[in-house]
C-alpha cells in the first residue's frame, strides 16, 4: 500500500497521525463489539447461534484489548513493538475466527456471516496498521 493511499485513507500525510488513526479505528470498532457482547450477550447469542457465556468472555477480552489499543493510539508516536503486537494479535484473531468456524463453532447463518466479516475487518486493520508502521519507519530513516 502506498503512502499516498494510506494518507488518503487517514486524511493526513503525517505518518504518526496515519498510524494513530488506524489504531483508533481498531479501538472504536473492537470496543463497540466488546461492549455489545457484554451488554446484549443473550439476544446476540440467540441471533448468532453461539453460547452466551462465550460472548460474555469475548466481550471482556475485546473491551480490555480495545482499551490497550486505545492507550497505544493516544501516544504521539506509538512504539513499533507494541504496534507489531497489535498487528500480530489482529492476524491471530482472524485466523482463530476462521479455525473456530471449521473446527468447533456451529453458529447460525447470521453467526457465520458475522464471524467471517469481523475476521476480515480485523485482518484489514492489521494490514493497514502494518503498512502505516512501515511507512512511518521508511520516512524516518
Amino acid at each position: 500500500m502506498s503512502a499516498t493511499t494510506l494518507s488518503a485513507l487517514a486524511r493526513t500525510s503525517e505518518p504518526n497521525a496515519v498510524l494513530r488513526r488506524f489504531l483508533a479505528l481498531d479501538t472504536a470498532v473492537t470496543g463497540t463489539n466488546g461492549l455489545a457482547y457484554l451488554v446484549a450477550s443473550g439476544p446476540l447469542a440467540d441471533l448468532l447461534g453461539v453460547d452466551r457465556a462465550l460472548l460474555l468472555e469475548l466481550g471482556v477480552f475485546l473491551t480490555a484489548y480495545a482499551i490497550a489499543v486505545g492507550v497505544l493510539a493516544s501516544g504521539r508516536r506509538p512504539a513499533a513493538l507494541p504496534v507489531k503486537a497489535v498487528v500480530e494479535a489482529n492476524l491471530a484473531w482472524a485466523a482463530v475466527s476462521f479455525a473456530a468456524l471449521g473446527l468447533w463453532l456451529n453458529p447460525s447463518t447470521a453467526g457465520t456471516v458475522w464471524t467471517v466479516l469481523q475476521a476480515l475487518t480485523v485482518a484489514g486493520f492489521a494490514l493497514l496498521q502494518y503498512a502505516a508502521l512501515r511507512n512511518r519507519q521508511g520516512m524516518s530513516e
